[in-house]
């Protein structure tokens, strides 16, 4: 079946500056025109931005995803964002599991399980992440460790909350690194994880599930990316942060 691709735009700790986030935003909305017709959009800036680019971006058709939460509505957890307080501001996506979240912060994939069932109970559309390493990868047990993280991250899903679920494959080798993992590669990757969650739910539910692409996602290099048919859009870093750029692989989705 046919799936609308999804372009995700991670602005990781760059743009936290209102001002400048909802100038880049504004940015991002003219330079992608009326293209999110036919192609999902988001932008994830940081938390201090995120009020001022889910104003200038309301009513555009360009989502807006926070890039953490707790999963807890409220409470004593200082520093921490919930579901309801990104709902609020009128995000629609929050990025779950990203490696630096794993690797810099110890987040293991019951507490990211967590956050996806939060993440859902607040109406936002998660999107989880789910990765090798370089040295995981050269000892042959990509698939292992990708399949232990979907099905750790998403366990206690139905199959309908897993179908609403955004799936990124990045390659903890490939972010920020200027590598890429080749097309075929990728899609294999993608082929898999379409397995996992076929097994999980149901054939019909896995045809269904956006798996994005991640991992120094250039303009260069995502049109043949996207143009295999497990890889459904792609979670851009870098590139998110020149508006043109990103238009760009939001153009090669169509």
């Amino acid at each position: 079946m046919a799936r609308r691709p999804f372009i995700a735009g991670n602005w990781k700790m760059y743009q936290g500056n209102p001002d400048g986030a909802a100038s880049l935003a504004k940015a991002v909305i003219q330079s992608c025109g009326s293209q999110e017709q036919q192609v999902r959009v988001a932008v994830c800036p940081p938390a201090t931005a995120l009020a001022a680019v889910c104003g200038v971006c309301k009513g555009t058709g360009i989502g807006v995803g926070g890039q953490n939460l707790y999963p807890k509505d409220e409470g004593a957890f200082t520093g921490e964002i919930s579901g309801p307080f990104l709902s609020s501001l009128g995000c629609t996506h929050v990025i779950l599991g990203h490696s630096e979240r794993r690797t810099y912060f110890g987040e293991e994939d019951q507490f990211i399980n967590e956050k996806v069932i939060a993440s859902l109970a607040s109406n936002l559309v998660p999107i989880f992440c789910c990765g090798e390493s370089q040295a995981q990868r050269e000892e042959g047990s990509t698939e292992q460790v990708v399949e232990t993280q979907i099905r750790g991250g998403l366990a206690n899903l139905s199959a309908l909350e897993i179908e609403v679920t955004v799936i990124a494959y990045e390659p903890i080798w490939a972010i920020g690194t200027g590598k890429t993992a080749t097309p075929e590669d990728a899609q294999s990757v993608h082929a898999f994880i379409r397995t996992v969650l076929s097994d999980m739910t149901d054939e019909s539910t896995s045809a269904k599930v956006c798996i994005q692409y991640g991992g120094s996602v250039k303009p260069e290099s995502a049109e043949t990316l996207l143009a295999q048919p497990d890889i459904d859009g792609a979670l851009v870093g870098g590139a998110s942060l020149d508006a043109e750029s990103f238009a760009a692989i939001v153009r090669a989705g169509l």
